[in-house]
């Protein structure tokens, strides 16, 4: 498979996963927060946060939505790192434009 990058920064951050989880997942599957939160084995405002966006994806919290999805862990920590690196790039813009780059 070949991979295609992108010519410039997204204009818009990456989709949080817990927009994807909160819009798709949990209706696919025919769940609510507490009947997911159960599942999973978390508390029900640990995947709100995650659901409404304030918090993050961790490899924990990943490794537990690979398993009750069946997609595995990685994709969920690929989301959210998609988005984190997103984020930090915005924030950084001007400094990382002073920082050279060098070829070998």
């Amino acid at each position: 498979m070949r991979e295609y990058r992108a010519k410039g920064p997204a204009a818009r951050p990456p989709t949080h996963p817990g927009a994807i989880l909160r819009e798709d997942v949990l209706p696919a599957l025919r769940l609510s927060v507490t009947g997911a939160a159960q599942k999973l084995g978390v508390s029900r405002q640990a995947l709100h946060a995650i659901l409404a966006e304030t918090a993050s994806v961790t490899p924990e919290m990943a490794a537990r939505l690979g398993k009750l999805c069946g997609n595995g862990a990685g994709l969920w920590l690929r989301l959210q790192q998609a988005r984190d690196l997103w984020r930090v790039e915005q924030e950084m813009a001007g400094e990382l434009r002073k920082i050279p780059t060098l070829h070998a």
